[in-house]
């Protein structure tokens, strides 16, 4: 089958790991289903994977891609077939052991097991067969396309989980979203917008700016020394009650100063570096909650889905190209070249 994979990690050019070829098709276990790929999203995961980076030890050729779009395929033995073969499904990422304290209860993403679609011992989804586990696969939304869909698993899910689960937003809230423009923040854009939360966003880019002003967020504002001023005078000097963080050292001084008085500042991500001054004076004496997040649960990904599902949302796709272009679609993707989700067609809509 064609795939898009690793041949090794690191180097002076983590882009020339990249190949596209010929890979082996693989075969289902017991509690897994295939999944014939119709279109794959691409994530900053699959650059830490070429750079030689990931949760744990990284075994190549790898199969990139963490989340995918397509159709039942196949079941492996014994595997009761929750949907039918052929059947238009989304996967889920996430693949936790099932059987710990953490599985067992309210939040498998504490899994000291947890992996997502090629990490470990699986391979990755940008291929035109890919093997997942059977309760991993959900219906797509009827308004959706195979594209649309592919983009759900890992960023609409990362978002959903940082501002409803994280950061307990609530309608009426206001919430600063750090680095507008790229996959995550245009999903938790959308997604702020559906929960009736007050949407303020940064960019350097004007350009990126105006768009998100566009897309129905309130207010937009430069990074810098007066950012956390502007987002102050924008709440009246309240601050907001969440900021969502994933440039990291950049924009971390704005969001400690930007959020109010016993708000949260959610990281998920630190694109500009991971060490910024933890400023502790003022995270204790504002008290502040900083917390990270990652990912999110098989319940969330439901309920994300039924939101999706009753407000119409799309997620919003930069380009779609062939799975053969994926050297292209990643040289695009490191260089920040990106306004939503980078997708590569694999297979035409069934």
């Amino acid at each position: 089958m064609l795939a898009v994979y690793a041949t090794a990690g690191g180097g002076d050019d983590p882009l020339a790991n990249l190949e596209v070829g010929e890979r082996p098709p693989p075969e289902p276990p017991p509690g897994f289903v295939r999944v014939r790929v119709g279109a794959a999203s691409l994530n900053h995961h699959d650059l830490w994977t070429l750079r030689g980076i990931g949760a744990g030890p990284i075994t190549y050729p790898r199969i990139l891609g963490c989340d995918a779009a397509g159709t039942v395929d196949v079941y492996g033995p014994g595997t009761p077939q929750t949907l039918p073969p052929g059947s238009a499904v989304i996967c889920h990422s996430v693949i936790t052991c099932g059987s710990c304290e953490a599985c067992l209860g309210p939040d498998e993403s504490l899994c000291r097991q947890f992996a997502i679609l090629s990490d470990g011992p699986y391979e990755g989804a940008m291929a035109e067969y890919a093997v997942v586990p059977a309760r991993n696969c959900l219906a797509i939304p009827g308004h959706l396309n195979v594209a649309e869909a592919a983009c759900l698993g890992t960023t609409y899910l990362t978002a959903y989980r940082m501002l409803y689960t994280r950061a307990r937003s609530r309608p009426g809230d206001t919430v600063l979203i750090q680095g507008a423009g790229g996959g995550l923040a245009t999903a938790a854009e959308a997604l702020a917008l559906a929960g009736g939360l007050r949407v303020i966003v940064s960019s350097r880019d004007p350009q990126r700016r105006a768009a998100a002003l566009a897309r129905g967020a309130h207010h937009a504002v430069e990074p810098g020394r007066a950012a956390a001023a502007a987002v102050l005078a924008l709440t009246r000097g309240r601050g907001v009650d969440a900021v969502l963080e994933t440039v990291g050292e950049a924009t971390w001084a704005t969001s400690l100063r930007a959020v109010r008085p016993g708000g949260t500042v959610v990281v998920a991500g630190a694109t500009t570096g991971a060490n910024p001054p933890a400023d502790l004076a003022r995270v204790f004496w504002r008290q502040l909650v900083v917390c990270g997040s990652t990912m999110g649960t098989w319940a969330e990904f439901r309920t994300l889905l039924a939101l999706v599902d009753t407000r119409r949302l799309v997620p919003l796709v930069d380009t779609v190209l062939p799975l053969r272009s994926a050297a292209e679609a990643f040289r695009r993707l490191a260089a920040g070249d990106v306004t939503g989700k980078l997708v590569l067609q694999v297979a035409a809509e069934p």
